[in-house]
């Protein structure tokens, strides 16, 4: 058998390492899959890359590539899929932005409380997809240890992602409310934008893949109130062709845009409703952040800690409640993503994408703009001029 001509360095477990892999799969792109908890991530590709993060895929050539947008822009730009996921129209690009978008860093608080606040659930897979990132020499009561640590680290950051005992019951009622609108918008279509997958299919599979289909608790939940969802889920992570003669949507083309259907209309005004308030603070803080530190050099992030992700905490009122999250340039990069494909459209695309984003509550998102933009360099997220 020859080699796989491409690494995956990963986490069973971990969401945006659920993205790459969907796609490698999907787009039937052959590579193999290493744990980070292999020798070859902690000795070679850390040191490379300047942080312990995920996913990470090494080419035949030796080239890195780190962070899941610039893996799928990476195979994107060579033609190296079954067919592109970036969609040619402008409307349908924006939509797939938008979803990459809010897929990759809207859905985070939903996706933290389900994973950690059912233990007796969710625990015994749990600990065995951490467990992947020990050395294979650790012992029962070092696995243990470790996993108490790491736990320990990640229960910890679910309130800075907005979950707090007093928001909990919101966040599930929310939670439940884009299950059921994306369970109805599948009966029409096989995927986000018609036929076959796209970038907002792969945004989306953050959330709902490694935590939300596949951890106990959340999952049979998806089960039993959507389980259009489920199988989405598992459509996005095989090669085959799927088409199905009961969804109305029966081309393998996405939508016409000037037929974007009432229930992705739909889903569109659930990201207006759970997102736009607080991506809407963040950009607010980082523009007054950046305004008090004209000194930043571009290339830089601003702080002591090159890796450091966050730069403070912003407030904002979410479904009733006044919270703070987490404010991290990351965010801005995938903004940018969506509010660069508006501004290079042509004007008649210009007027169609915001005509519905007007009638969708998110005319807004497309005018956010941090006033220095978020660049990739040395796989660390920077400052531009």
């Amino acid at each position: 058998m020859s080699e796989a001509p491409y690494t995956l360095y990963a986490l069973d477990g971990s969401s945006y390492s659920g993205k790459v892999r969907a796609f490698l799969r999907h787009q039937n792109i052959p590579f193999r899959e290493r744990s980070v908890g292999h020798p070859v991530y902690g000795a070679e590709i850390v040191p490379k890359i300047g942080r312990m993060i995920m996913p990470v895929v090494v080419a035949g050539d030796g080239t890195i590539i780190q962070d899941s947008a610039d893996i799928l822009d990476y195979f994107e730009e060579r033609n190296l899929g079954k067919y592109s996921i970036v969609p040619k129209n402008p409307i349908l690009r924006a939509i797939a932005h938008l979803f990459e978008f809010f897929g990759g860093e809207g859905m985070v608080r939903p996706l933290m409380h389900y994973r950690w606040s059912f233990d007796a659930d969710n625990l015994p897979l749990t600990k065995s997809f951490f467990a992947d990132m020990s050395p294979a020499t650790a012992s029962a009561k070092e696995l243990e240890e470790m996993f108490e640590f790491a736990s320990g680290r990640m229960r910890g950051a679910t309130s800075v992602f907005g979950v707090a005992p007093e928001t909990m019951k919101d966040i599930e009622a929310t939670y439940e409310d884009f299950l059921k609108r994306f369970d109805a918008h599948l009966a029409e279509s096989a995927f986000l934008l018609g036929g076959h997958a796209t970038i907002g299919d792969f945004g989306l599979a953050i959330p709902l893949y490694a935590h939300l289909s596949r951890d106990a608790y959340p999952g049979m939940l998806m089960k039993r109130i959507a389980p259009r969802v489920f199988k989405w889920v598992e459509r996005l992570n095989g090669p085959e062709t799927y088409e199905d003669h009961r969804v109305a949507w029966q081309s393998e083309e996405l939508f016409a845009p000037d037929t974007v259907p009432e229930t992705l209309k739909d889903l569109m005004r659930y990201v207006a409703e759970e997102y736009l308030p607080e991506i809407s603070a963040h950009v607010a803080y980082a523009n007054h952040w950046l305004a008090e530190r004209p000194e930043i050099q571009p290339g830089t992030n601003g702080l002591e800690d090159p890796a450091q992700r966050g730069i403070g905490m912003a407030e904002f009122n979410w479904r009733g409640h006044d919270i703070q999250t987490a404010v991290m340039p990351y965010r801005f990069y995938l903004l940018q993503r969506l509010t660069d494909c508006f501004a290079q459209a042509g004007d008649a695309d210009q007027k169609a994408i915001r005509a519905l984003f007007v009638e969708t509550g998110l005319e807004t998102i497309l005018d956010l703009r941090t006033m220095r933009r978020v660049e990739r360099a040395n796989h660390l997220e920077v400052w531009g001029e």
